[in-house]
């Protein structure tokens, strides 16, 4: 009798480009979790700081599963307020240079760093740490990851401004195409994370069908922004396949489609090799 071929199913290669592994409720069993996001086929991941108080923590995670995880070394505006509030912005800055130039090789971007119209920190202050954080990575030769909340026009004012031409990765992306191809022609590609799970968000649904596939990059941003349908849970890696589904709906094609273009994407940016 002829022995039938089964083909074996290969799941797509996944980089979650925005994942805060160092926070709760990864902290405990690390390993764990790390395993979960493998077995869904999530291969690589960055983990972005917020500031000072946790760049040794996104550090040492990385330095568990080299050429799997990766890190981000910044000032998030979020926590400007609480984290080494009292230091000034050339301070902040001169200890950012200084853990760059000790930094490993997994360390690949600035950030999380931006501007929050919604938090209760100075607007002053949000941007004049921003612009020197484009600064650094300029000169580094880093892109950026870029933390937007109603701030999407500002930003792009202040990085045609500052001349900043590293690009980076507009994180958590909900907006208009238009939004969208503006940070595209500076050389950002576009974090694609839940939001697009979620029939609500209409204008971005759109956005993303219609933006080239070459721009676009997936994130988690776990253990925020849960998908629809989680909502109350805390959002983890090993859902990277449900937002790569939702966009592959939204573009009217094959997840196999687009899963190696995207792949592909998040290694160009940070300046990784993809094989």
């Amino acid at each position: 009798m002829q022995s039938k071929n089964i083909a074996k199913i290969v799941k797509p290669r996944l980089f979650d480009t925005h994942c805060h592994f160092d926070f709760e409720p990864f902290q405990s069993e690390s390993t764990l979790h790390w395993q979960q996001a493998s077995d869904a086929g999530v291969s690589r991941l960055l983990i972005p700081a917020v500031g000072i108080s946790n760049w040794d923590a996104v550090q040492e995670l990385t330095i568990t599963a080299p050429q799997q995880c990766f890190y981000a070394l910044g000032f998030h505006p979020y926590f400007l307020n609480t984290d080494c509030a009292e230091m000034s912005c050339s301070e902040r800055m001169r200890f950012l240079e200084a853990r760059l130039a000790a930094s490993d090789e997994n360390c690949v971007a600035i950030g999380e760093c931006g501007l929050d119209a919604v938090v209760d920190v100075p607007p002053v202050l949000q941007e004049a740490i921003f612009i020197a954080q484009l600064s650094i990575a300029q000169n580094a030769g880093l892109p950026v990851i870029l933390h937007s909340r109603k701030t999407q026009s500002r930003l792009l004012q202040l990085i045609k401004y500052h001349q900043f031409t590293r690009g980076g990765v507009l994180h958590a992306f909900s907006g208009s195409e238009q939004q969208a191809q503006a940070f595209i022609q500076l050389g950002f590609k576009i974090g694609i994370g839940g939001v697009i799970t979620y029939s609500r968000a209409a204008k971005t649904r759109r956005a993303v069908a219609q933006l080239p596939i070459e721009a676009l990059v997936l994130e988690t941003d776990a253990p925020d922004m849960p998908l629809c349908g989680l909502q109350g849970q805390s959002n983890h890696p090993k859902y990277l396949p449900l937002v790569l589904q939702a966009l592959a709906q939204l573009r009217a094609c094959a997840v196999t489609d687009i899963a190696e273009r995207l792949w592909l994407n998040s290694h160009q940016i940070f300046g990784l090799d993809a094989d």
